[in-house]
This record gives C-alpha cells, sequence and structure tokens, in this order.
C-alpha cells in the first residue's frame, strides 16, 4: 500500500440526489457525504461517472461544488470530476475546484472523438494544466469501457515527465488487474496515486503498492471497504474483501448500476426521492429490485442508519 496518498484510502464515486423534476438535490447530496465521511469513506469523488456528471450541465456543476462547500462539506476532502469533452468547460471546472480550495480534479480524457492520437491526448491534458496552473493536483480517470479512451502507461510517463508533482494519479476503472498493476509498477515509486475503480481490485492493488479506491459501490460497502483498507495484509482484510466483493456484483448484476445504487439507498435511508435519475437511465422494475436487493442483503452488510 502506498503510505502518504492525497487521497489515500476508500473514496466514493458519490451518486447525485435529484428532486421529482430532476433538478439536483444539494441538501440531500450533503447529507450523504456527511454520511459517508462517517461511515468508512476518507474522501469524496464527486461529479463523477456514478454523479451522473455528464448529464449534467456545466454551470449546474460549479453551483453543486460550491453548493457543497457551502453547507460544510470540506472541499478538501472532494476530488470532483472535471473532465469534459470541451478543453474551456474543463479548465473552467477545474479553475472552480482550485478555488474552491480542492486538492485534487479527476480528468476524463476527451471523449467524443474516438482513437484520439497519445499526441492528441497529451496536448489536451497540457492544455488543461497549463491553462488552470499548478495549484491543484490532477487524477486521470481510465474508464475505457465508458470513454472508449484508454489511458496508455506511455502516455501516462509522458506526462508525468512534462508535469511531475503535478500530475498526481490514476482512477483506473478498467477492471483489469494487469492494468492496474502496470500503472503501479511503472510510476508508484515516484509518488503517483493508483486508485482501483473496481472493488474486487482493491486488496489485490494495495498489496501491489496502491493508494486505494474510488468506486460507486463505496456509496452502500464503505464501512466494509475501510476494513480491507485498514486490513488487507491480513487474515481481516481477506475475509472483508471477499464480503466487499460480493456488494460489487450484487450491484452489476443489476441491468445499470447507477439505478441499483439509487434504489439502494432509497431502501436504505426510506427516501423515495433517491429513485430519481435523469435519461437515459431508468429506475428498476420491482422484479429487478428485488434481485438487486436479495444479492446484496447475502453479502451480509448491514449499513448504519443516516441520522
Amino acid at each position: 500500500m502506498m503510505k502518504d496518498a492525497l487521497f489515500g484510502g476508500v473514496n466514493a464515486a458519490v451518486l447525485t440526489p435529484m428532486r421529482a423534476d430532476l433538478s439536483v438535490d444539494l441538501d440531500r447530496m450533503a447529507a450523504h457525504c456527511r454520511w459517508l465521511l462517517a461511515n468508512g469513506c476518507n474522501n469524496l469523488g464527486v461529479l463523477g461517472t456514478t454523479g451522473e456528471a455528464n448529464s449534467i450541465g456545466i454551470s449546474e456543476r460549479l453551483d453543486i461544488m460550491q453548493g457543497l462547500v457551502s453547507r460544510g462539506i470540506p472541499a478538501a476532502k472532494m476530488m470532483p470530476g472535471t473532465g469534459t469533452t470541451a478543453l474551456t468547460d474543463t479548465v473552467l471546472l477545474t479553475k472552480q475546484a482550485l478555488d474552491l480550495g480542492c486538492r485534487g480534479a479527476l480528468l476524463l480524457p476527451p471523449f467524443y472523438y474516438k482513437n484520439p492520437t497519445e499526441d492528441g491526448l497529451f496536448a489536451y491534458f497540457s492544455e488543461v494544466i497549463n491553462r488552470v496552473g499548478s495549484g491543484i493536483k490532477y487524477y486521470l480517470y481510465n474508464f475505457p469501457q465508458q470513454s472508449a479512451v484508454p489511458l496508455s502507461v506511455e502516455l501516462i510517463g509522458r506526462l508525468l515527465k512534462a508535469f511531475p508533482g503535478t500530475l498526481k494519479g490514476v482512477k483506473d476503472s478498467s477492471g483489469n488487474y494487469d492494468n492496474g498493476r502496470a500503472y503501479v509498477e511503472n510510476f508508484a515509486k515516484d509518488g503517483f496515486e493508483v486508485y482501483a475503480g473496481d472493488d474486487t481490485l482493491l486488496r489485490p492493488l494495495l498489496l501491489v503498492g496502491s493508494a486505494g479506491c474510488i468506486t460507486a459501490a463505496a456509496n452502500v460497502n464503505s464501512p466494509i471497504a475501510a476494513q480491507v483498507y485498514a486490513n488487507y495484509n491480513s487474515d481481516v482484510g481477506v475475509q472483508a474483501h471477499e464480503t466487499l466483493s460480493a456488494t460489487r456484483r450484487a450491484i452489476v448484476s443489476a441491468p445499470a448500476a447507477i439505478p441499483a445504487l439509487k434504489a439502494l439507498m432509497a431502501r436504505h435511508t426510506g427516501d423515495a426521492g433517491w429513485l430519481n435519475m435523469r435519461p437515459p437511465h431508468l429506475k428498476l422494475t420491482g422484479e429487478q429490485q428485488a434481485k438487486l436487493f436479495a444479492a446484496f442483503d447475502a453479502s451480509g452488510v448491514q449499513l448504519a442508519k443516516a441520522a
């Protein structure tokens, strides 16, 4: 495990709760963030894939970051997703994160144009960093299943050489152990933080020197993830990791992760407002919910109630 990582430990890819009219419910979101920080999360990955960020407008994203801070969520605990397809929007969002006091920002690649060259990606990320500056740390977001733009070891090596100490890490949501291990083996020695985006890879990557995880399932399994992180090299960690992996498998067995997580949150809190989400995501059917709940409950996880 990497010691003293800036966002080391368990980071939830935080859900974005919405009202019936599909506007963002910042009060409910802040309450959820407080619950996560009190129940195993070290930090919060807001406005990522799980947070429906790509269904949320730029002005709304600015309001969300500001609104969480004004509601008492520490900016230093947040790693906002600020990567967009438009360079200027990415710069605007990242500058907002910097101005609010966030220590890091998570950048998707520009994902609309497919098969970009390594030179093109290098130019994009370089422009962002040069325009925003070195007052915030940059984390790359490797999620090729969604973005269709994998981030290679070679690209990261080039960026690290160009921006040492400023490019700080990567969230690897490829779900591929070998890919995550390659990031660790090539760059962790230089303080580059590798975060598993798949709960089933949390312990295996900690064993080779990763910094922790940033996962969707942490919205509902963060206490177990914290047990794995704290005990990764002991039998306690092995057992906790089996439970953690079972929760992940339950969630991904549903047709889509965001509706599954929102269904679990609605059940956990007794608040049906959690079922609201922006199209094209749709609520699970009753049958789908029943299967999800049965699989999740079979893991044995019981969550502390929200205040």
